[in-house]
């Protein structure tokens, strides 16, 4: 293919109707470049996609999931997300953070089942760990989800395009691309506040975090892996003065702790915010351990990965190996996704992400409309 676009750009700039006309030359040539360079254009589109890591994981999955779940009743239902997350991006690459945090404070607490995206007085948003969730990452996916009923009909829960939208995310921003398993069912009710509070916080030190993921079912890798997801996003400066003064920290760089002291000294309102990967923000890689190495982590909790015996050596491969860190992200995002899902009848597609369906029990309260899940 790329050698008949050279091919038939040869043969334009070779051929002209007119040579004796200037003027048709300068247009001709002009044309040929901008034709030209079209084809650069679209042959390093090209590369970028087939250079894109791919992680095949091959984890057992929980019961009612399939890697194949949605092939007869919404074959589409890939695309459409994934040109929703492409889309958004364009326009606000913090985005991509925003997917990703909304998985991990979904899936973390109570299992993958859409529960963050509940509003309302006593939803999981208006607690502490989710009060700066983005509004419009947690609207993007109920747009997507308004994208793929429309296409599909309410076939597709909101937990699995929450799902599938987080793992495009990574993949738009350079990072690996996995399948994930997909049979997800929404949940009924929002997790407790005391599940909510066992989200791991910034300033956590690591004994703290391997107890926390060892509490769900995750391991010293699933941890380390994970956190790499802070090469993209941003943190505010409540998050991380803990380690400004006048507290004491020798773990950070002197250098980076007095920037940031000067960028969060005047922060009435609590806004400002700081990069959580100083060297490449907005690209899913490996820098984020760099920054480790450099004493640069954000929160306490990423810096303690670098000095920490137990999370030290893994952090430090991953700094080194790209593919190695892409690889164990991808293995730890499918095992963290297939946690406490709810599956069958277990659960319900909702029609809006942010509210519950009515159901038959008349339960709910008045004036909601959904479906219940299919068996």
């Amino acid at each position: 293919m790329m050698i008949a676009l050279f091919a038939r750009a040869s043969h334009t700039r070779a051929g002209s109707s007119d040579p004796s006309s200037s003027a048709y030359s300068v247009a001709s040539k002009m044309a040929n470049r901008s034709r030209a360079a079209a084809v650069v254009l679209a042959i390093s589109s090209l590369c970028a996609v087939l250079s894109s890591a791919t992680v095949t994981v091959n984890e057992p999955l929980a019961a009612g999931l399939s890697w194949s779940f949605y092939d007869a009743s919404c074959p589409s239902v890939e695309g459409i997300v994934r040109w929703h997350v492409t889309e958004a991006l364009r326009r606000d690459v913090g985005i991509a953070a925003g997917l990703i945090r909304i998985f991990f404070h979904d899936c973390f607490p109570q299992g993958c089942d859409a529960s963050l995206l509940l509003s309302g007085s006593s939803s999981e948003q208006s607690e502490l760990p989710n009060q700066t969730l983005r509004p419009e990452a947690l609207k993007l996916i109920d747009d997507i989800r308004a994208a793929v009923h429309s296409a599909c009909g309410p076939k597709v829960s909101c937990a699995d395009i929450t799902t599938l939208a987080t793992r495009d995310a990574v993949v738009a921003s350079g990072g690996p691309f996995f399948e994930v398993p997909l049979g997800r069912r929404d949940g009924f009710a929002p997790a407790s506040r005391d599940l909510v509070g066992t989200l791991p916080a910034p300033f956590s030190d690591v004994p703290t975090l391997i107890e926390s993921f060892k509490n769900r079912s995750l391991d010293t890798a699933d941890l380390v892996a994970l956190s790499g997801a802070h090469t993209v996003g941003r943190g505010h400066c409540g998050s991380f003065s803990d380690r400004l003064p006048p507290n004491a920290d020798d773990t950070i760089d002197p250098v980076f702790r007095q920037k940031l002291a000067a960028k969060c000294a005047n922060d009435p309102k609590g806004t400002v915010t700081q990069v959580l990967d100083v060297r490449t923000p907005n690209a899913f890689d490996n820098k984020y351990y760099f920054d480790l190495i450099a004493k640069q982590g954000l929160f306490k909790s990423d810096q303690g990965l670098m000095n920490h015996p137990a999370t030290k050596r893994m952090a430090t491969r991953f700094s080194l190996n790209q593919a190695a860190f892409f690889d164990q992200f991808s293995r730890s995002m499918v095992k963290m996704s297939q946690m406490d899902v709810l599956t069958g009848n277990a659960g319900e597609i909702r029609l809006n992400c942010a509210a519950r369906n009515s159901r038959v029990s008349g339960l709910d309260a008045a004036g909601d409309e959904g479906l219940a899940a299919d068996a």
